[in-house]
């Protein structure tokens, strides 16, 4: 039997022989991812409106500095090297660490490596480049460091809860009383936190800390048990990972808006 060859020819950007609507996906992406970070950006640059009462938003938490009673260092002065075209924020020396933990999170690789940097957009779809570097190379090499951001992103998980907890305590006004109560805005951060907690229990790093390196796991009653429940948030890695992203904006918006006065907190008890 004759054997036939057939060439393989490189497609240009986008072409595909794909008939379904596979730009769907990477579009949609694209514009929450994006939309994330430009409202993340902006709430970070604004350096005010992030505490209302008991309440802190998660982009500014833990809070250094600040005038509020959040604050853990009371505030102080921008730093003469600052510069002045840019506006001090707290939330600048905190955010680039739970930042740096999504941005090389092993799922989101695979969300904006199709929206943003189009390698490719889709499965079976033309990339705008002709070579494949991989992760061996700046800028994707950063992309390794993923295991350090998730110890950070731990400690801030136990800074959060905190802010849950002094979330449960309101200071009366008049009399200057520190009651236990609960409020709509406790519910917003305590949902926030479980979310930021479920997609971070998920994370592949963890799963293979836990338990990934032994090579036989029913020896290890104990990391098993570990290694089980960190499996059992990854298997819906993605679903937390989008969550967590909706609800640590809208916390910080819940805040902002209370504190602006453009809406008022229900306080349930």
């Amino acid at each position: 039997m004759a054997q036939v060859v057939i060439p393989l020819e490189r497609r240009g950007f986008g072409e595909t022989m794909r008939r379904d609507a596979w730009w769907r996906q990477p579009l949609v992406a694209f514009v929450v991812l994006g939309g994330f970070v430009v409202y993340a950006t902006w709430a970070a640059f604004q350096g005010e409106h992030y505490e209302y009462g008991p309440y802190l938003s998660p982009f500014y938490s833990p809070l250094l500095f600040g005038a509020g009673p959040h604050s853990w260092f009371g505030e102080v002065p921008p730093p003469g090297w600052w510069p002045g075209a840019i506006p001090f924020s707290a939330a600048l020396f905190i955010l680039w660490a739970p930042g740096g933990f999504r941005f090389t999170c092993y799922y989101y690789r695979g969300a904006y490596y199709k929206a943003f940097w189009a390698d490719p957009p889709s499965c079976a779809v033309g990339e705008p480049r002709k070579g494949y570097r991989g992760e061996n190379s700046f800028p994707l090499i950063f992309q390794n460091v993923h295991r350090y951001f998730l110890y950070l992103a731990l400690v801030f998980l136990v800074i959060l809860w905190r802010d849950v907890w002094l979330a449960l305590w309101f200071t009366d006004p008049a009399t200057g009383a520190t009651t236990f109560g609960l409020g709509l805005g406790t519910l917003v951060l305590a949902t926030n936190t479980t979310l930021l907690s479920g997609y971070t229990f998920g994370c592949h790093s963890l799963r293979h800390l836990v338990g990934g390196r032994i090579d036989r796991l029913s020896k290890h009653p104990a990391q098993l048990k570990a290694y089980d429940a960190a499996c059992y948030f990854n298997c819906n890695h993605s679903k937390w990972a989008w969550a967590s992203l909706f609800s640590v904006a809208l916390a910080d918006l819940y805040v902002r808006l209370c504190s602006m006065g453009v809406i008022t907190d229900w306080r349930i008890f």
